[in-house]
């Protein structure tokens, strides 16, 4: 065996992180504002791109979308995926924290999907047009007033605020204590008890209103754990008065209304425009029913080539170094195209896959919604599933009735009763929030309860999956659901009319 220096000659594919290439799956999961950013950036730096006014329509798969791709770059963005795949491919996360519905927005069906604001507008009973209406009153200075908007998107369906002043003043990169300001000032929109942090302070604020916000009253919305544990003996030694003084002020507090945005009709702020449409239309051979879906021109920048400047700045140049900087300039014009058009045409393609597999809960609501994984999508569009993934990250939907992001629709699976039948988790949600609001105030269900009467219905699910998932939307236990329906503190709403989530089971 030799040993020493040598040359030896190997061959290899690899696959190389082009800018051109980084750019495109950047792009790829840039919400519509952030690409109208990324696109405003692109026209000031490059002479030759242009923008091209977006008012001829939403772009629908009659229409031509996008022009067609080039073989190459279509070939390289599909070698990328393998290489792209990261921890979100099989995004199955918990949508608890946008309420339970996963709406972005909530709306009544209606014929043409306008933009993301009429969806407030249309409703001068909202709880949002009601806000929004109070802020243009209050605030003129611009400021002030993008602050305003920025908390009420925080505005949750009982009108509590449940946002970080110190989180909100470094997003909007101005003084805590400005927000702060503007907070107090929101705080005084009627009814009382709007925009307030916690129970104490919603409950404070009426009382201020009526002059009845004494010291001792402070002392006592201090305590109001020790309400809602029953605790009243030592509520009483806490505060310094008798039992007669606590009926009293239990009586006053019953008079109070601890949410008072469900006064209003709940519809939740949130300047999104979806990226898709969706419409249900019939056929006109056969008169069955279908779902159109079509890409939103509003939410899709249009940039285009300019040529005519581009052979003219060619003409007129003689300098290489000049000819250059234009020849690389129209390269880089030309590759952002092509991938905006890639953008437009994969979207399309992942939503109306979503749209086919989902075409239950569009037509009965989120009780038949089936669970679905980005594989399924994956394997379906022959796409990567991290492509899936970029697809339907902050991107939105606009259907008859309601802004869904596309992310929603993937949910885990429960086991059903019958073999091979699987159930969304978020159908299960539902189902449970749909017992609770129904429960009788002074028997409400236990978590057993709640699972034997979904076994009834055809549903395998464990006690403590069912703890979690009523923690996760926020509801009390039975325990503390009858101690404070016991007080009059809570009021537990009506549920909403929905088919159950299987049939009885044989």
């Amino acid at each position: 065996m030799r040993i020493g220096p040598s040359l030896l000659l190997t061959s290899r594919q690899t696959l190389a992180m082009t800018p051109q290439l980084q750019q495109a799956i950047k792009l790829l999961q840039f919400s519509h504002l952030e690409l109208a950013a990324f696109i405003q950036q692109e026209l000031e730096k490059n002479p030759l791109l242009q923008e091209q006014p977006s008012d001829d329509g939403s772009i629908d798969e009659h229409e031509p979308a996008v022009a067609e791709v080039s073989a190459d770059t279509a070939e390289v963005l599909a070698a990328a995926a393998p290489a792209l795949a990261d921890a979100d491919d099989r995004w199955t996360g918990d949508l608890a924290d946008r309420g339970g519905d996963g709406l972005a927005s909530r709306t009544g069906a209606r014929e043409e999907v306008a933009d993301a604001l009429n969806f407030v507008a249309e409703r001068p009973v909202s709880l949002a047009s009601h806000v929004l209406g109070q802020i243009d009153l209050i605030f003129g200075d611009a400021d002030e007033r993008r602050i305003a908007l920025k908390l009420a998107e925080g505005l949750d369906e009982a009108g509590y605020c449940r946002m970080e002043a110190g989180a909100v003043a470094q997003a909007l990169e101005v003084p805590i204590e400005t927000v702060e300001q503007v907070w107090a000032k929101l705080r005084a929109i009627e009814p009382s008890g709007l925009f307030a942090r916690t129970l104490a302070e919603c409950l404070g604020a009426q009382l201020a209103e009526r002059d009845r916000l004494d010291p001792l009253m402070k002392t006592f919305l201090a305590h109001l754990d020790l309400v809602a544990a029953g605790e009243l003996s030592q509520l009483r030694r806490r505060c310094g008065i008798d039992e007669e003084d606590l009926r009293d002020m239990l009586a006053e507090l019953r008079t109070l209304d601890p949410r008072p945005g469900q006064r209003f009709e709940f519809e939740p702020i949130q300047p999104v425009t979806p990226d898709l449409l969706l419409t249900q239309v019939k056929d006109a051979e056969t008169g069955e029913e279908g779902w159109h879906v079509e890409l939103n021109s509003e939410a899709l920048p249009k940039v285009l080539i300019d040529r005519n400047y581009h052979a003219t700045l060619m003409k007129g140049i003689r300098a290489k170094a000049d000819r250059e900087f234009v020849a690389e300039r129209f390269q880089s014009a030309n590759w952002l195209v092509k991938t905006l058009e890639q953008r437009a045409t994969t979207i399309l393609k992942v939503a109306r896959e979503i749209v086919r597999q989902q075409d239950g809960f569009f037509c009965h609501g989120v009780s038949v919604l089936k669970p679905m994984v980005l594989r399924d999508i994956a394997i379906a569009t022959e796409l990567h599933e991290s492509t899936v993934s970029r697809v339907t990250s902050n991107k939105y939907i606009a259907a008859p009735h309601g802004i869904y992001e596309l992310k929603y629709f993937f949910t885990s699976a429960l086991p059903a009763r019958t073999p091979g039948v699987m159930v969304s988790s978020e159908a299960v949600r539902s189902r449970i929030r749909h017992l609770v609001g129904g429960e009788n105030a002074s028997q409400p269900l236990s978590d057993d309860r709640i699972v034997a009467l979904l076994k009834d219905e055809g549903i395998e699910i464990a006690r403590r999956t069912v703890a979690k998932y009523r923690e996760a939307m926020r509801i009390p236990s039975s325990a503390e659901r009858r101690r404070l329906g016991r007080l009059g503190l809570v009021r537990v709403p009506p549920p909403a009319l929905q088919p159950a989530l299987a049939g009885p089971a044989d």
